[in-house]
């Protein structure tokens, strides 16, 4: 039975998830966490290392000679040098689509939360605003209906339809952006759109893609919302742009520097919500992920590697 290390276990289960599925596969070590400076020396010989963000380089792939497959906690793969990968006889896979429910339903978690002023009317409630009302009701934060706005996806994978089709639901008009199949200018759904979505991967053509200059196109009373990777925005041209009113709010749920910086320009700013990078995190889509990567685990035994992206 081949030898494999779990570098970073914390990331995909508090122990609300089982690593079962992956552990009954081979000799397993399983490491909750592991720094920069231990990922050589916590892989040691063995031939099949898991990981969800731990950075897999050239001096990796040197000091481990024996690494034959890294099976990822995600679908994205930039934290592993894949030139290198292929230089060492290495698969590397991935895992496409698991997250695209949980990913599209946090997006419009928080849309909604924006438009329908969940957060606001809740702590209006807890504070004792409604107990000293003479109404039942209470209308004074804004409200708005979807049904009638333009969303613009930028990025238009398994996500970005799901997206689309919630949208549709709630009957908006969508704009979409993509560098792939039938797509709208990027001028255009930047400039008409009430909401600008996220869902592109993080690669040479769209690192801060979201910049002083794009921030510009838009209307000043758009939201914007990146539930994909967090270098797809320049944060201080999006701090900027939030401070002086070019756009309305921003609801984000990734970083550039992960876990966030106390001098994170967008932290601490009214118009401007940040979750933990929880989008992918349900239990029922962990689940789902460590059964997938169970199944690329398999595959790799059997001599017939799948989503391999070194391939």
């Amino acid at each position: 039975m081949p030898r494999a290390v779990i570098l970073d276990a914390d990331t995909v289960t508090s122990g609300d998830v089982s690593l079962e599925p992956l552990t009954s596969l081979t000799g397993t070590t399983i490491f909750g966490y592991t720094s920069p400076e231990e990922i050589a020396a916590n892989i040691g010989d063995a031939e099949i290392v898991l990981t969800n963000k731990c950075r897999i380089t050239e001096e990796v792939f040197e000091a481990c000679p024996n690494l034959k497959f890294i099976g990822l906690f995600a679908t994205g793969y930039n934290n592993i040098d894949i030139e290198a990968a292929k230089r060492h006889g290495c698969v590397v896979a991935n895992v496409p689509g698991y997250s695209s429910n949980s990913v599209a339903q946090h997006t419009f978690a928080l849309i909604l939360n924006y438009f329908s002023k969940i957060h606001e009317y809740n702590s209006y409630v807890q504070n004792g605003g409604w107990c000293k009302s003479k109404l039942f009701t209470h209308f004074d934060i804004p409200l708005n209906e979807l049904s009638g706005k333009t969303i613009g996806i930028i990025g238009y994978g398994s996500i970005g339809k799901s997206v689309a089709k919630i949208a549709i639901a709630f009957g908006m008009k969508v704009l979409v952006y993509t560098r792939t199949g039938q797509s709208n200018a990027l001028e255009e759904v930047l400039r008409d759109s009430d909401i600008v979505t996220l869902h592109c991967p993080l690669n040479e053509r769209t690192k801060e893609l979201i910049n002083c200059r794009t921030l510009s196109m838009m209307k000043p009373t758009a939201l914007l919302v990146n539930t994909s990777r967090g270098g797809v925005i320049n944060e201080y041209d999006l701090a900027d742009a939030l401070k002086s009113g070019k756009i309305a709010s921003a609801a984000i749920d990734v970083l550039t520097d992960e876990p966030i910086s106390p001098d994170c320009p967008l932290l601490g700013l009214p118009n401007c919500v940040i979750t933990p990078h929880v989008a992918w995190a349900p239990i029922e889509t962990r689940v789902r992920l460590i059964g997938l990567v169970a199944d690329n685990i398999k595959a790799y035994l059997d001599g017939s590697p799948t989503n391999n992206v070194a391939g």
